[in-house]
């Protein structure tokens, strides 16, 4: 059986009598990578904090370990916030080496440690500059190695990869993966779908803070329906009503419905149904100027689950 290191039981949390999380419960497995995925304003910070100690919920239990919150060490936790959190004026190594002292990380282990963490990182050759010097995308992957210099047993990344170019971002993932290698335990926020398929081994997904779904990446794409999708951009888009009252007649079809004024359909066969679709389309006195066809992706079960309204 796998060990569970935090649950969540109905936790709720409220600001002047509003839930920002209500009712939520979850296991936190050993050793996974947990991706939190949720809109803006959905409660994943909040959660996130309670999750970690830093917060305490207005009613429900939080268990570390099978035991009670108040028994967490927090040496067991290492936190990357989404914002960069580095001393300018020291060196990569200074900071690290810091931040080792911090934890009571024993000196002996702190030096290889940091030049090992510098190395998977791809920061060795810049261990003794200044962190004012460096790129946005190595300040946030020294972002990450701080919150790792004292290899916690749960590693929480708050939107790591935010801003970062695809090499880095795969650098920064490869880093990810290492500490699962490790044995510890990684809750991932992010916004980058293709990040959370590619990296969690489970997905929780939360809106106006309840849980609405947590499976794995494979089983979460099942919901939208078997099969693929097709996308459909019309020459007006004005006509997308009537052309999804016409497409609704398609076999197989699971699911069609409308984002960003282009038409998805999702079905089974999609490749054979496709001069089935521009037939129908043409017979209505439209025409397809661009059409696509794809597996079915988190981003669409993130939409399906949170709708299409912009969060701000």
């Amino acid at each position: 059986m796998t060990e569970t290191v935090i649950e969540l039981q109905n936790i709720v949390k409220k600001y002047n009598d509003v839930a920002v999380v209500d009712d939520l419960s979850l296991k936190v497995k050993k050793g996974e990578i947990l991706g939190f995925l949720g809109p803006n304003g959905a409660g994943k910070s909040t959660s996130i904090n309670m999750m970690v100690g830093l917060l305490k919920p207005t009613s429900g239990t939080i268990l570390f370990n099978g035991k009670d919150s108040s028994n967490l060490d927090k040496k067991e936790i290492g936190i990357c916030p989404q914002d960069i959190v580095l001393w300018n004026t020291l060196t990569c190594f200074e900071n690290l080496y810091m931040m080792g002292k911090m934890y009571n990380v024993p000196k002996k282990v702190l030096k290889d440690r940091i030049l090992e963490i510098l190395e998977k990182l791809h920061l060795i050759d810049k261990k003794n500059e200044l962190i004012s010097s460096l790129s946005g995308g190595m300040k946030r992957r020294m972002n990450i190695a701080m919150a790792t210099i004292h290899n916690p047993s749960i590693v929480v990344l708050d939107e790591p990869s935010e801003g970062l170019d695809p090499q880095s971002r795969r650098l920064l993932w490869d880093y990810i993966l290492y500490q699962k290698e490790l044995g510890n335990t990684v809750i991932l926020t992010t916004h980058l779908m293709d990040e959370a398929d590619m990296l969690s081994d489970r997905v929780a997904i939360i809106d106006h803070g309840e849980l609405l779904k947590l499976d794995t990446p494979k089983k979460l794409k099942q919901i939208i329906g078997k099969g693929d999708t097709v996308q459909l951009e019309l020459n007006n888009y004005e006509d997308n009503p009537k052309i999804i009252s016409a497409l609704k007649s398609i076999s197989d079809l699971n699911k069609i419905f409308e984002t960003e004024d282009k038409i998805n359909l999702i079905l089974l066969d999609a490749v054979k149904k496709l001069p089935d679709i521009i037939h129908l389309v043409e017979n209505n006195n439209s025409k397809i100027i661009d059409i696509s066809i794809r597996q079915n992706t988190l981003e669409d079960v993130f939409i399906e689950l949170t709708g299409r309204q912009l969060r701000e």
